[in-house]
């Protein structure tokens, strides 16, 4: 005889529909919970240029700085719209990111480098730690007339002003990260013979690891400083010597310009070295 599923009793939903509605639900509910973790982080700093935008705006109108020396954040953006279709801001743009880039990338190789190998070999940080003690306290700035008359106005002597820059604050954290993993990791890692490769992967480089992030994040912010120093020294281009060219003609609008896209560009390299330092930091300690 022929079977027929008898219908489901009236009020109760079939099982399938009810997975489909909760799976649906799930998924819901996971969305939101990314559109409220990603709102928590956008929120806060567009609240505060909103605030400093606002700020700004009052006391450029408000008449207490004259406006010739305080523009408007609208005839700052008529500014570098100006700057931009000339081409200026694109050539000076790309002239210091790449300075900014090199030296950044030549200074923080061997600051992590010889941090490391200072950091685990005492008679070498007994050489190192001393020099860098003397080294640091002497402005980046003083340095550029030496370095141009060693290297000339090119580029080399501007890249390598940011690099001895980066070095040295690279270095003095990541040395002191280095040196702080407990030793007794790494003794237990010699009683059982492990090694050296992998008592690096494993143990010191998982324990130094938040150290040489921050080193990194701070190197990038002392290579946009450099980069100022450097690019006030024998060059035609690169946003800090268009400030200084706009200021011999008080044109603060312009100059105003330059400094936002100094510290957006400073601050750009902070979020990406951040979010790739922790990436590397769950990478390492897995």
């Amino acid at each position: 005889m022929p079977t027929t599923t008898p219908p489901a009793p009236t009020g109760v939903e079939p099982a399938e529909n009810a997975g489909t509605r909760s799976v649906r639900g799930d998924a819901s509910s996971i969305r939101w919970g990314r559109a409220r973790i990603l709102l928590d982080q956008v929120w806060p700093p567009l609240s505060a240029l909103a605030v400093v935008l606002v700020l700004w705006w009052a006391v450029a109108v408000s008449g207490v700085v004259s406006r010739a020396l305080f523009p408007t954040p609208i005839e700052t953006w008529d500014a570098a719209r100006a700057m931009w279709n000339e081409g200026v801001l694109t050539t000076d743009l790309s002239a210091s990111l790449g300075r900014a880039a090199a030296g950044f990338a030549i200074g923080a190789t061997l600051g992590v480098g010889v941090g490391f190998v200072s950091g685990r070999i005492t008679p070498i940080a007994r050489v190192v730690s001393p020099v860098v003690s003397f080294l640091r306290p002497i402005p980046v700035i003083a340095l550029v007339p030496l370095a141009t008359a060693w290297f000339g106005i090119g580029e080399d002597a501007k890249r390598i002003v940011i690099a001895y820059a980066v070095f040295l604050a690279v270095w003095l954290y990541v040395h002191d990260g280095v040196a702080r993993v407990a030793p007794l990791y790494l003794r237990v890692s010699r009683m059982f013979g492990v090694g050296r490769v992998r008592t690096f992967r494993k143990v010191l480089l998982p324990g130094a690891a938040p150290s040489v992030v921050t080193a990194l994040r701070y190197g990038s912010s002392i290579a946009f400083l450099a980069l100022v120093a450097a690019e006030l020294g024998g060059t035609q281009t690169g946003i800090a010597y268009r400030i200084q060219v706009d200021g011999q003609f008080l044109q603060t609008d312009r100059m105003f310009v330059g400094l936002i896209v100094l510290g957006a560009l400073g601050a750009s390299a902070d979020l990406v070295l951040a979010a790739a330092g922790r990436r590397w930091i769950t990478w390492s300690a897995s």
